[in-house]
């Protein structure tokens, strides 16, 4: 049994995809630009800033104005950080499983740590979090292993007692490099790259309570 169990924030623990899409339309419309749905930007939520506005107007980190719409979408969803967004459908119940066990269980997200905190606050969690550890917390994100190393030393836990659980490919890169165990959210965003089952994972789940049966905390 592991000791510490440790989650990816957008897609993974929860769904933030209505509030990344309610900042990305907030843009959109100022410029007179039609909205766009939620489902269109989905697979790309957990690529940040980054893949929204790729998302839904098209353009790269080389274009010109990439640098000022990136700040733009980090003030608004500043304002918009837990409207909509809600943990998965069991994930709670996960957690209280992990809790009764003595596992520790923590956040290791790309989102900046000011961002992730509330967020988890909003969801009524950031209390019960053992650690959060977020994108601009190291000096490297993931898929660098910084993040889940520095979650480790945190716990006091060595990264082989630990498994990571997250929704893109970086997710695996990372724990790999980490020497961590990791399981693919199959129920998150996943992008639009190769599937998950070319990730290199130990595991795909199609929902926490699949998680909670892979670790033998109870059956589907």
């Amino acid at each position: 049994m592991f000791e510490a169990v440790l989650f990816d924030l957008d897609g993974t623990l929860a769904d933030t995809a209505p509030d990344m899409a309610r900042t990305v339309n907030r843009m959109l419309e100022s410029r007179g630009k039609p909205r766009v749905p939620v489902e269109a930007v989905r697979p790309q939520v957990s690529n940040g800033a980054r893949g929204m506005i790729k998302a839904a107007f098209g353009i790269g980190t080389d274009d010109p104005a990439f640098g000022g719409m990136r700040q733009e979408f980090l003030d608004l969803y500043a304002e918009n950080l837990c409207v909509d967004s809600v943990l998965f459908p069991g994930m709670d119940a996960l957690l209280q499983q992990l809790e009764a066990r003595g596992i520790a269980w923590g956040v290791v997200t790309n989102k900046y740590e000011r961002l992730a905190r509330p967020v988890l606050e909003g969801l009524g969690v950031l209390s019960r979090a053992k650690v959060v550890v977020g994108g601009d917390t190291c000096a490297r994100p993931k898929p660098f292993p910084d993040p889940l190393l520095h979650a480790s030393a945190s716990l006091g836990i060595a990264p082989m007692h630990s498994l990571y659980v997250g929704d893109d490919v970086r997710d695996v890169q990372a724990a790999r490099a980490a020497g961590m165990k990791v399981v693919v959210a199959g129920y998150g965003y996943l992008g639009d790259g190769p599937a998950p089952s070319f990730w290199g994972a130990d595991g795909i789940v199609d929902s926490p309570a699949a998680l909670s049966a892979w670790l033998g905390l109870s059956a589907v």
